[in-house]
């Protein structure tokens, strides 16, 4: 199987995480997205709530498409969770399936951040996804980057015609941009639709019991009512 594996707080998930998730879907082929909500991440937010709770909301909100999953390998987890160490555990259960980690231009770029972003490059090809704010040539500036795929370089220069015919049909993985990596994996380019949600921004209007309708999956809005989620005591 083809698999994209997505992680993130999720605090709480919202329809541009949906939507990502299933452009990344389309335009790699992937035959599953693996939402991973995070357990207790090493740079938390002051106000993230339980896991259990961020758990749930995704559960809820990925409950209509048969082609995403949610995985508890780290929201299940005591104490601080590593990406590294997830992807080595999805590795190791799907031994003979092709990953895709998914994530934004801004979190690649923060990489060097993370623990161990060596090892973590060489563990699954990744899919870097648009981000408002950000443009997709600034991953360029990511020291694990060694250089456009040389099947790039000639579709570029198999002229313009070529790339409209392209942007017309389903794009297949090749036809993404891609870079390799220092590890030989590849980075993917894959934009994606701007929806500039933020969740940061859904917290905010619920501390002021602001609407938060049509920002997020119905269900996920009742559970945070339902559970009193994010309001300041």
């Amino acid at each position: 199987m083809r698999l994209g594996i997505f992680g993130g707080t999720f605090n709480p998930v919202h329809d541009g995480h949906l939507r990502t998730a299933e452009e990344a879907r389309y335009k790699l082929r992937l035959d599953k997205v693996i939402f991973v909500p995070s357990g207790t991440p090493p740079l938390k937010e002051t106000d993230t709530v339980a896991s259990s709770h961020r758990f749930a909301m995704v559960k809820l909100a990925v409950a209509s498409n048969k082609d995403f999953i949610v995985s508890d390998l780290e929201a299940g987890k005591q104490g601080k969770t590593y990406t590294v160490d997830t992807l080595r555990k999805l590795r190791k259960e799907f031994p003979g399936d092709v990953m895709y980690f998914i994530l934004g231009v801004d979190a690649f770029l923060e990489l060097p951040k993370w623990r161990q972003p060596e090892e973590l490059t060489g563990l699954a090809d990744f899919a870097i996804v648009s981000r408002p704010g950000f443009r997709l040539d600034d991953v360029v500036n990511s020291p694990y980057i060694k250089g456009a795929d040389t099947e790039e370089v000639n579709r570029e220069v198999s002229g313009k015609k070529m790339i409209r015919t392209l942007a017309d049909s389903r794009p297949a993985v090749h036809q993404l941009r891609s870079y390799r990596l220092a590890s030989g994996r590849r980075a993917f380019l894959v934009p994606v639709t701007r929806l500039d949600i933020s969740s940061t921004d859904i917290r905010h209007l619920i501390e002021q019991k602001r609407s938060i309708k049509y920002l997020l999956p119905l269900s996920v809005e009742r559970y945070i009512k339902k559970h009193k989620l994010y309001l300041k005591t």
